[in-house]
């Protein structure tokens, strides 16, 4: 593999290929999680659902011991951000849980994240799930070639602004991912045009914007992993993997490989 840019890491074609393999273990573990949400399941059976999706297919949790994390995935209900632990917290109806999952397939990992309603959430909380996964397409379709991080930061921002009044977490942010799950650069949700680490083929990023109904300040809890609204207002988080290839944009967690939207948003689609 090459390096540059300050220690970012650039992958080979190759390597991106068991990158969409275990973004693929991803896609997979989250459809089965959505089916599986409903009034009455706990976060812990959540968590077993995704373990078993991803053992079965022959890969590893990324979550589970990373510096000590308990699970498999992070499942955060309501005014719970990120990095909720799953156990025996009962979901109800109308509640809203961000699920975050990662996946190891000979080394190289993927991560995504998807926010559920369960049952009948009200309205506002399915727009702000709604927006957050828009504004994640939005910073993931603005990546090329010789632009910077900043230009996916500020599409992220600029999308978020122009459809509500949010409160959009700074000092969570997402980030590069290969041979480790967390690497340089951080991709910030707030951001200017023109900064940070250029774009080159081979770079792979993981965009996840996390928003809130109120403000964007944050509470860290006991467990030293749950992130939580400091006004109890709720919140949605979504996350997508993805590479830029010599063709365009590859969203390594999407089932389509992000086809369907970035082609909708007007970006390359750089599949294989």
């Amino acid at each position: 593999m090459g390096w540059r840019s300050r220690g970012v890491e650039i992958k080979t074609p190759e390597q991106v290929d068991v990158m969409r393999r275990a973004g693929l273990v991803v896609a997979a573990a989250l459809e089965a999680l959505r089916a599986a949400v409903r009034p009455g399941v706990t976060t812990g059976e959540l968590d077993a659902i995704a373990e078993d999706v991803i053992r079965t297919a022959g890969a590893t949790p990324s979550f589970l011991g990373y510096q000590g994390f308990p699970a498999s995935i992070c499942a955060s209900v309501d005014d719970e951000v990120v990095h909720g632990i799953p156990g025996d917290r009962v979901l109800r109806d109308g509640d809203v849980v961000s699920l975050d999952c990662g996946a190891i397939v000979d080394g190289w990992h993927g991560d995504a994240a998807v926010t559920v309603p369960v049952g009948t959430a009200p309205p506002e909380l399915l727009t702000l799930a709604r927006d957050t996964e828009d504004a994640m397409w939005a910073g993931i379709a603005a990546a090329r070639p010789g632009r910077r991080v900043g230009d996916l930061s500020a599409a992220v921002e600029e999308h978020l602004r122009s459809v509500g009044d949010y409160g959009i977490l700074e000092d969570y942010t997402g980030h590069g991912i290969g041979s480790q799950m967390h690497q340089p650069p951080d991709v910030p949700n707030v951001g200017r045009r023109g900064r940070g680490t250029r774009l080159v083929e081979g770079i792979a990023l993981a965009v996840e914007p996390m928003v809130t109904l109120g403000t964007a300040d944050t509470v860290l809890l006991e467990d030293d992993w749950t992130v939580v609204t400091a006004d109890g207002s709720w919140s949605a988080h979504c996350e997508h993997t993805f590479a830029l290839t010599d063709r365009g944009i590859w969203v390594l967690t999407a089932h389509d490989g992000g086809e369907e939207r970035l082609t909708a948003l007007g970006a390359p689609y750089g599949g294989r």
